[in-house]
C-alpha cells in the first residue's frame, strides 16, 4: 500500500517539467500483478505525464515497451561473465539486459551455497516448466482466428538470442542473412 501511494503521487503530480526515478514497482504484489501495474505506469508516464523517467525494474518483458512507446529507451549495466563469477563492469549500455542475474547476486551477497544450488535447481524446472507451457499453448487454432497466438509476455530462447548477437548483420551476404533467419525461426519453432 505504501509503495502504490508514492506511486499514486507521482502520477497525480508529475508534470513534463519533474524527474521521476523508480524502483521495483509492483514488487510488493504477485509477480502478475507487479507486472501489469508496472507496465500501466509506464505507459501512463510516457503518455500523460511526460516526465523525464528512470524506471529500474527486474521485469524483463517491460523491455517491450521501447517498441511500442516512442519515447521508451531500454539501457542496461553490463554485466562480465566468467566460468565461476560474474563481474558488474558499471557501466550502463543502451539496449535491455539479456538475462537476469538475480541467483549470482545472492551468491555474491553470501547466501549459502546449498541455498544457491536449490535455487538454480528451482530456475531451472521453472524455465522448463514455461517452455512445456509454451508448447502446450502454441499448436492449433486460437481465439484471433489466425492460428497465431496473441501474446503480450513472451520468453525468447536463449540459443536464439546468442545467436543473434554472435551474427554480424553487416558483413552478412542477403542469402547468408536468409538462411540465419530460417534457421532461428525453425528453432523457435521447433523448440
Amino acid at each position: 500500500m505504501v509503495e502504490m501511494s508514492e506511486v499514486a503521487g507521482i502520477l497525480n503530480h508529475a508534470t513534463p517539467a519533474s524527474l521521476v526515478l523508480l524502483d521495483e514497482v509492483g514488487r510488493g504484489t504477485a509477480t502478475f500483478d507487479g507486472l501489469s501495474i508496472a507496465w500501466a505506469v509506464v505507459e501512463h508516464l510516457q503518455k500523460h505525464t511526460r516526465a523525464r523517467t528512470l524506471f529500474a525494474t527486474h521485469y524483463h518483458e517491460l523491455t517491450e515497451l521501447a517498441e511500442l512507446l516512442p519515447t521508451v529507451k531500454n539501457v542496461h549495466v553490463s554485466v562480465k561473465e566468467m566460468p565461476n563469477e560474474i563481474i558488474f563492469l558499471r557501466k550502463v549500455e543502451p539496449g535491455s539486459a539479456d538475462k537476469s542475474y538475480g541467483i549470482e547476486v545472492a551468491r555474491l551477497a553470501g547466501l549459502p551455497r546449498s541455498v544457491i544450488e536449490r535455487a538454480r535447481e528451482v530456475l531451472r524446472k521453472h524455465e522448463q516448466s514455461e517452455h512445456e507451457l509454451s508448447e502446450t499453448l502454441t499448436p492449433g487454432a486460437h481465439p484471433n482466428g489466425n492460428g497465431n497466438q496473441n501474446v503480450l509476455f513472451t520468453a525468447l530462447d536463449r540459443a536464439v538470442i546468442d545467436r543473434l548477437k554472435a551474427a554480424d548483420l553487416d558483413e552478412l551476404k542477403p542469402i547468408e542473412a536468409l538462411n540465419l533467419l530460417a534457421e532461428l525461426k525453425k528453432q523457435v519453432i521447433g523448440s
